[in-house]
């Protein structure tokens, strides 16, 4: 067996090297990448050799020829989708886990991974001010987080029918009606696709796009089918929450089961400033973010968050010969998750908060939502430009006199590489979007971003 840490030593350091360099870059290098995907296949053009080569030539050549195809998504004035950057701790966490290496299944195959994951959990309920006794998982990403959730839910509502899906899977089952937005995200779609359910029922919604409540309650008082509701909390266009409180209350009158897909928006919870649009968002039955976003972790950690922590037991467990934790009452981290063998996602999230304290989540979430309503302002001092939602979080829409004219300045500011800031098609115009999710955008990157929405209205 090999116990000279040398070659990991040698590969590791290139890594840190090429790491810092790219890190260092960032405030200064164009956000866009400098070759299209046909490119960087050229430049990766060779066959698979016969002989390999030492691992620092291979990270050598990963950070040399790839550099040119990646997007500085790290950077304070990447403003597209809704997608985070990483936080020193987390990073630094992360690049941890891979050398740890840990299987993150059970708490016996890993007792350090596992715990950091629990407390990670805690933390969280704590600052989101959910119930401290929720299962607390940590998926791949926001579209499993939803998965998760949704999964519970058809468990518990076809139990309650006395039919086991455990068991006797979805065909045959009695019928489950899945109530969602209009302007819900996509990954609510994919991830019940995946359980079986096809098409959701859509419920009306209104210009900001939160769920239309005499529509919802129209529909609950024309059924009698066991029903899954999926509100909102942070739409991907305006940012706005559906109406929790009405809502829910709603659907507690009809036994359903509550899911919120909070990719983005769940972090509102932390802060005392968003009251008004968070109330009744801690009263569902599970709950979805993802950590990648708002709270600007790597990629690959979503969180899933289920009330009540035995319907996640029943859901997700399973047992086998090889097996001797299945039977214990303690949850086992894949009694939360569709997952068995996994990495430890939810140590930079430990970490994340631990750097952050609770007052500088908090401070986090509420920089991100004060830079967007700062870009609202000055956006409109632009001629022509519209702000079209009500900019109560991090999403800011807008658009100018005609699609024509938004396309053009859109395009326009593609050209400019020192910017990157998303088109969209919202509420049947074409638009504008920015989302202001990266800890490190200060005031530079902010007036930067305006100046050039400006020149390029100017064209």
């Amino acid at each position: 067996m090999t116990t000279d840490s040398q070659p990991y030593r040698a590969a590791l350091e290139v890594a840190v090297r090429e790491a810092i360099s790219w890190l260092d870059g960032m405030p200064t290098r164009s956000v866009h990448p400098h070759k299209d995907p046909d490119e960087i296949r050229d430049s990766f053009h060779d066959s698979l050799a016969e002989v390999g080569i030492p691992p620092t030539e291979v990270i050598e050549r990963l950070a040399q020829l790839g550099e040119p195809g990646l997007m500085g998504k790290g950077s304070g004035r990447f403003f597209g989708w809704v997608i985070g950057g990483t936080l020193p701790a987390a990073l630094g966490a992360d690049w941890l886990v891979s050398a740890w290496d840990q299987n993150s299944r059970a708490n016996y195959l890993s007792p350090t991974a596992v715990t950091l994951e629990e407390i990670a959990g805690e933390w969280l309920l704590d600052l989101l001010h959910l119930p401290k006794d929720c299962a607390v998982g940590f998926p791949t990403g926001g579209t499993m987080a939803n998965f998760s959730g949704l999964m519970c839910a058809r468990y518990k509502l076809l139990k309650d029918l006395g039919w086991d899906v455990n068991e006797k899977g979805v065909n045959g089952a009695p019928a489950i009606q899945v109530l969602v937005g209009q302007d819900r995200h996509v990954s609510v779609d994919l991830a019940l696709r995946y359980l079986g359910f096809g098409l959701p029922t859509v419920v009306d919604d209104d210009d900001e796009g939160r769920i239309d409540i005499a529509a919802l309650r129209k529909i609950f008082e024309s059924s009698d089918v066991p029903t899954i509701l999926c509100l909102q909390a942070g739409n991907v266009h305006s940012g706005s929450f559906d109406n929790f409180a009405e809502a829910i209350e709603i659907a507690r009158q009809h036994n359903s089961w509550v899911h919120v897909d909070g990719a983005f928006g769940l972090w509102a919870l932390a802060s005392a400033e968003f009251d008004s649009i968070t109330a009744g968002l801690n009263l569902a039955d599970s709950w979805a973010t993802d950590a990648h976003k708002t709270l600007n972790v790597p990629y690959d950690c979503g969180i899933s968050i289920v009330k009540d922590s035995q319907v996640s037991k029943g859901a997700f467990t399973v047992d086998a010969g090889y097996l001797f934790d299945y039977a214990a009452p303690h949850l086992q981290p894949s009694d939360k998750v569709v997952e068995f063998s996994r990495r430890a996602r939810g140590v930079p999230v430990w970490a994340a908060l631990q750097s952050l304290g609770r007052t500088g989540v908090v401070s986090l979430v509420e920089g991100l939502v004060h830079n967007a309503q700062w870009f609202a302002q000055e956006l409109l001092t632009i001629p022509g430009c519209q702000i079209l939602n009500d900019v109560v979080f991090t999403q800011v829409c807008f658009a100018f006199e005609s699609d024509e004219r938004t396309l053009a300045i859109g395009n326009a500011l593609m050209a400019n590489d020192s910017v990157w800031i998303s088109g969209s098609h919202w509420k049947g115009k074409q638009v504008l979007r920015i989302s202001v999710s990266n800890w490190s955008t200060d005031q530079e990157d902010l007036e930067t971003t305006v100046a050039a929405v400006r020149l390029a209205g100017q064209n």
